[in-house]
């Protein structure tokens, strides 16, 4: 797939659009490998996916579609397949999806990279050195919450970061640092949201008697845990489990689902489509 690239698309929903799209391929002799494609009838918006090649070059495609943007106020993107995207990973105290996520990295099932990682305290810092990962300990507090986060984006600006994946940072981000980074903040969050929030929520579900639990991966908004959700899965439990027990069985579904996130996301596959998202997996 050395020469493989995706387009990513979207746009107010009309006919024509797939044959338009199509033909600029079959005209410049390409070969669409996958094609996923949805019309939202609440949005009135179009979106696709198109896996093609092999293309060395896509500058003559772009021509093309930059027309066709013009034409159907289309907003669209040509990546190539082997491109990685560049990973900021932020975490607190809790390490089980920092760890889970630089070892599908490592292991080449997570195609990205991450040059850096950033922590608001100094737990992590021999794990991210194991992984030869950058690690930056910036300690926060309600007076210098302004000076760490634009330590943050100096960092992103710096490594020229494309996604900032909190791995369970438990510090709430300001507006500015959500706006300045919008629709590139992917968080876990450690429950359906949103039930349970807070403190402590596998305790609160083992008050409850809950049956299963789960968690969700979504995009960051300045609106607490009310972005977009990419993804969410869930674990049956019963009455013989202990709140530790159910810690640990939540620690492994949080695991697997902010990887799948990551996984959609650097893959093109997940759109932001107003206060919901369309994600082709």
């Amino acid at each position: 797939m050395t020469h493989d690239h995706i387009l990513t698309l979207s746009c107010p929903d009309k006919p024509g659009i797939v044959h338009a799209v199509t033909g600029i391929f079959a005209k410049n002799s390409l070969n669409i490998l996958d094609l996923q494609q949805f019309s939202d009838r609440t949005s009135e918006r179009f979106f696709m996916r198109v896996h093609f090649g092999p293309a060395e070059d896509t500058a003559s495609l772009t021509t093309s579609f930059d027309a066709l943007a013009a034409e159907m106020q289309m907003d669209y993107q040509l990546r190539p397949v082997a491109q990685k995207p560049k990973v900021l990973i932020m975490v607190s105290k809790i390490g089980h999806c920092l760890n889970d996520l630089l070892f599908r990295q490592k292991t080449g099932q997570l195609s990205i990279e991450v040059p850096v990682i950033v922590s608001n305290h100094a737990d992590f810092e021999p794990l991210a050195r194991s992984y030869d990962v950058a690690f930056h300990h910036l300690p926060v507090t309600k007076e210098t919450k302004a000076d760490q986060e634009q330590r943050i984006l100096d960092l992103i600006r710096e490594h020229d970061i494309e996604l900032v994946v909190l791995a369970r940072y438990m510090q709430v981000l300001s507006p500015t640092l959500c706006e300045a980074m919008s629709g590139k903040i992917i968080n876990i969050h450690h429950s359906f949201l949103p039930s349970f929030k807070g403190a402590k929520p596998y305790h609160q579900a083992y008050d409850r008697g809950v049956k299963i639990i789960g968690a969700t991966a979504h995009f960051v908004t300045a609106d607490l845990d009310e972005g977009p959700i990419i993804e969410q899965r869930v674990a049956r439990v019963d009455h013989n489990l202990t709140p530790k027990e159910l810690v640990d069985e939540g620690s492994n579904v949080e695991s697997q689902v902010l990887a799948a996130a990551v996984k959609w996301w650097s893959e093109k596959r997940v759109f932001i489509n107003g206060h919901k998202t369309v994600v082709f997996n």
